[in-house]
């Protein structure tokens, strides 16, 4: 066994990448302590009686050339038709040589993706296209006050403080209003006005209206897929039975690799001295146990990292700062139905012709539902039966111990039916079964104690063997694929080839990551 050992907290992307990277490419022991029963963090699939529930949604999608190569290595693209394909007639790109899917579950997908926007009870492409279709769905009056918002955004530029000025400067203020501001309030329960612009350099860096045009421009003379925003691309890769599946085959392979995974082991306190981290304390099943470690790499929330440093006292700001660092909840229910009320007005085929869309933004506001996922269209093998059911992931945002996250599992599903009954998505009678899962601190906030995120940062840099990756770990609302890269930027760290600068840049500059890196 190797005589150097890293202590990674938290079985999510960033903490299994940077697993199987020393386990496979170094001769470091790597030891990953995960504080649920599950492998894969958010990115985790439940499977509720056979039909399978992604915790948000999670495309397989990178500009990344590493990160692509990395996933289809732990799981090759389909070399034939799925199930859904073979029935509709549906043309792909397959990978010659791959496997088939309707034998082999060791496999990624083709997806088509599909989301829209459900307002006014009408359906709006994601994001706002220019088609016909929009100006007859907004109607006169909102297409013409759309249009003059624009263009007066255009010319006359916010100083973007905020995420309202970064949206009304690529939106203009009358789309903001109709499409953004009643959904960013639902997700993170405050108005745009007080989130920072951060997020939107973020999340949504690239994309507007201008950007839109242009890829439309660029798909009649063919362009790059990889250069498109990755809120337009068209098509994505996906495991075949979910996120899950890919997170758990990596586990096994760092298993194999001789790395150990620790299920059930809830980090409760960091031993810090000397300008180092020298272990962890882990309560499992009941019991504490100690781990020591050269390396530490952490992915459990910042607020919880440091309210649990028990060694050299923290400092009493940066403490304080941490301890108020804030965090938005997540409450999904998987709800099985016969079908659907909404009708399939689009070109493109599926089984029982539902609705293409693989989610929806739902910006109505008298409902609080923000999201709906239709696994179906994800992959035909998330769905026990799916000839004959329709499997669906609604989604809703809350803050822990408020209205929605303490209700009683059978008042919040009777509430969400009752929503999608008010849209019209679906009939009371139709709902079969259903399922409410709850997450804590699934999505890092950028307001409030926020601001003071450098100062916390700069401390935490102090610790010399540590690493803060992935969502939680760099409070910073990264995909998957950026809390993959920044567990690749640790292990280059590690090796002595960069430095903590690298692991923090990831996503957080609103050129990296938009440029195709070079293999």
């Amino acid at each position: 066994m190797s005589s150097k050992t890293a202590i990674i907290i938290g079985a999510g992307p960033a903490g299994l990448t940077a697993a199987f990277k020393l386990a496979k490419e170094t001769d470091i022991h790597p030891i990953v302590l995960e504080s649920s029963s599950e492998i894969g963090g958010l990115s985790c699939t439940v499977n509720y009686k056979g039909n399978r529930l992604d915790l948000g949604g999670h495309r397989f999608f990178s500009k990344n050339d590493n990160v692509m190569d990395f996933w289809k290595e732990i799981m090759p693209v389909q070399g034939m038709p799925a199930y859904d394909d073979k029935i509709l007639g549906t043309v792909k790109t397959l990978m010659k040589g791959g496997p088939d899917p309707e034998i082999s579950d060791r496999v990624m997908l083709v997806r088509r993706r599909v989301s829209r926007i459900l307002y006014l009870r009408k359906f709006f492409q994601y994001p706002i296209s220019m088609k016909p279709e929009t100006f007859i769905n907004l109607g006169l009056v909102r297409t013409v006050k759309g249009g003059l918002g624009y263009l007066h955004a255009v010319f006359f530029k916010r100083r973007e403080v905020s995420l309202k000025d970064f949206m009304i400067n690529r939106f203009g203020r009358p789309l903001y209003e109709m499409f953004f501001e009643k959904y960013t309030e639902k997700v993170w329960g405050r108005n745009p006005d007080n989130i920072s612009a951060s997020w939107g350099a973020q999340r949504i860096k690239g994309l507007s209206l201008a950007k839109t045009l242009t890829r439309i421009l660029g798909k009649l003379i063919g362009s790059d897929n990889k250069k498109v925003e990755t809120s337009l691309i068209d098509e994505f890769i996906y495991p075949k039975l979910g996120p899950g599946q890919l997170w758990s085959v990596l586990a096994d392979d760092i298993r194999k690799l001789g790395g150990e995974i620790v299920l059930n082991a809830e980090v409760v306190s960091i031993k810090n001295s000397d300008g180092r981290i020298n272990s962890v304390s882990a309560s499992i099943n009941g019991k504490l146990r100690e781990f020591t470690g050269d390396y530490f790499l952490s992915s459990m929330p910042v607020k919880d990292l440091v309210c649990g440093f028990d060694g050299e006292p923290v400092p009493a700001e940066i403490s304080k700062h941490a301890a108020e660092l804030p965090y938005r909840d997540f409450i999904t229910v998987g709800m099985l139905v016969k079908k659907l009320e909404l009708v399939n007005h689009t070109k493109l085929k599926t089984i029982g012709d539902i609705v293409p869309d693989c989610w929806m933004y739902i910006q109505e506001d008298d409902v609080r539902i923000g999201r709906l996922q239709v696994f179906n269209n994800w992959s035909p093998y998330m769905v026990a039966d799916l000839n004959n059911t329709v499997w669906l992931g609604l989604e809703y945002f809350c803050n822990e111990n408020d209205k929605l996250w303490s209700m009683n599992d059978e008042e919040f599903i009777d509430m969400a039916k009752g929503e999608l009954v008010k849209i019209g998505i679906i009939s009371p009678e139709d709902v079969l079964d259903a399922v409410r899962i709850k997450v804590k601190k699934a999505y890092p906030a950028y307001f409030d104690s926020y601001q003071h995120f450098g100062v916390i940062r700069s401390y935490l840099d102090t610790w010399s063997n540590l690493y803060c990756i992935g969502r939680n770990g760099q409070h910073r609302y990264n995909n998957m694929d950026h809390s993959m890269l920044s567990a690749m930027e640790a292990v280059k760290c590690i090796r002595g080839e960069s430095d903590k600068t690298a692991v923090w840049a990831v996503n957080a500059e609103e050129e990296y990551h938009e440029k195709k890196s070079s293999k």
